[in-house]
């Protein structure tokens, strides 16, 4: 793995001549992304962003931490014990060079004997799972490192406005595999990672998979763009 969104990253944080970043998905054409946008400060966050902060209590886990930005507002404004989690070393430097006294390299699947209180997995963060299939397996996980009362807490989008509707309304989506799993590619300085799969899921499929899986699961927010807020908890 190149590590590319890391690169990135980390060139922003040390003034290393940072670019966009490039993305595109098996739906969307290329768009630019400013990696300044993953520095963003909490006036700057999206309102579901910004409630999941607020409900965030206790001995914290931000899951897929990127540039740390949610961890950093935890950890200084709201004075929690909080983790930043990333399987980027670029993306964890970054963090730690920002102050984020708990930043470690570490995949969410093989973190062992620790327990909190609240686990964060923002800017859709069930784009980790890849695949419908691989769900469970991740909810599982993040369920065993719940204490008693603790909560995660999800965002993701229902994607189905992505694509063409026919005469009746219906959507014209894929039909042999569930249409929220895309294939993501990111460039970087002329460099292109290898493309990896990342997982929309719309509300009532998260729901059915946190049920399935031993979890409450409630909607507490909507945004403006089909996107949502869930707190899952025992």
């Amino acid at each position: 793995m190149k590590d590319l969104f890391g690169k990135a990253i980390l060139d922003y944080q040390t003034n290393n001549s940072p670019e966009d970043l490039i993305t595109e998905t098996t739906i969307s054409e290329e768009d630019e992304m400013s990696v300044s946008y993953l520095f963003r400060n909490f006036e700057a966050m999206p309102t579901i962003e910004q409630k999941a902060l607020q409900l965030a209590k206790g001995k914290t886990l931000d899951v897929g931490a990127g540039a740390g930005s949610h961890s950093l507002y935890l950890q200084n404004e709201r004075n929690l014990d909080v983790t930043a989690i990333d399987i980027s070393a670029n993306a964890i430097k970054a963090c730690q060079l920002r102050g984020i006294k708990k930043a470690l390299v570490q995949d969410i699947l093989t973190l062992e004997n620790e327990k909190y209180d609240t686990i964060l997995l923002l800017m859709n963060g069930t784009g980790i799972f890849g695949t419908l299939k691989n769900t469970p397996k991740f909810l599982q996980k993040l369920k065993s490192l719940l204490n008693p009362g603790g909560q995660i807490l999800i965002d993701s989008s229902d994607i189905i406005y992505m694509f063409d509707e026919d005469e009746d309304g219906a959507y014209e989506v894929p039909a042999n595999a569930y249409y929220g799993e895309l294939e993501f590619t990111v460039s970087y300085k002329g460099e292109k990672e290898d493309s990896f799969p990342w997982l929309y899921l719309d509300y009532n499929t998260l729901q059915n998979a946190a049920n399935d899986n031993g979890l409450q699961c409630e909607l507490i927010l909507e945004g403006e763009h089909y996107d949502y807020l869930a707190r899952l908890n025992l």
